[in-house]
């Protein structure tokens, strides 16, 4: 029996599913944005979404056009805990963003600054793939993460947009080991400061 209102997979099914997908997750962000939600505004059955992408993460990785899942490298990174995170994290995110794959990763930072729709996902990609796992691995022993998290962006967004949107002079020539050394004692130091007198409980 055919599904009323619902188009078969057909050439552009693909596009229009991502289409929705990146307008949901700009504007309700991973967790509300079902894959139900997402087939219902492409106007597809649900079953078409899991066809083309498999599971709801990868299309949100789809979605946003990512090379690499950031969730994945930033648990990595985090799972040994909060002493020398800092170093790790800036290694991690420096080589990530050194890496040719990166393009797509520019090109959003770049879209993030004239676009409200990027600037929503490059927000939600921080939310659900960095604090959410920082939250899940160091929340149980460390305070205040969510503003952690926070501040630690404040640098490697900073960062990205010096070195790579910018281009400054001489830190987009700098090494990693340069970075790592320059960048990693300020985050560290946020992972770790006491914020009991400055954050309200």
């Amino acid at each position: 029996m055919k599904r009323s209102g619902r188009r078969p997979g057909k050439p552009d099914t693909r596009e229009e599913i991502l289409v929705s997908a990146r307008e949901l997750f700009a504007t309700l962000g991973f967790d509300r944005a079902s894959v139900r939600r997402i087939a219902a505004e492409a106007n597809v059955d649900p079953a078409l979404v899991h066809h083309y992408f498999g599971s709801k993460n990868d299309l949100f990785l789809a979605a946003v056009d990512l090379p690499f899942d950031p969730a994945v490298k930033v648990r990595t990174v985090a799972q040994p805990g909060v002493e020398g995170l800092g170093e790790r994290l800036i290694h991690m995110f420096v080589t990530m963003w050194d890496s040719p794959a990166a393009e797509r990763l520019v090109a959003l930072f770049r879209a993030a600054h004239g676009e409200e729709q990027s600037a929503n996902l490059v927000r939600k990609v921080f939310e659900s793939r960095i604090m959410d796992v920082l939250n899940g691995v160091l929340g149980q022993t460390v305070d205040h993460i969510d503003m952690r998290a926070n501040l630690v962006a404040s640098q490697l967004f900073g960062l990205a947009m010096t070195r790579y949107i910018l281009r400054l002079q001489p830190l987009a020539s700098l090494s990693v080991a340069a970075l790592v050394t320059i960048y990693a004692p300020t985050v560290q130091r946020y992972l770790t400061m006491d914020l009991s007198a400055v954050v309200n409980e």
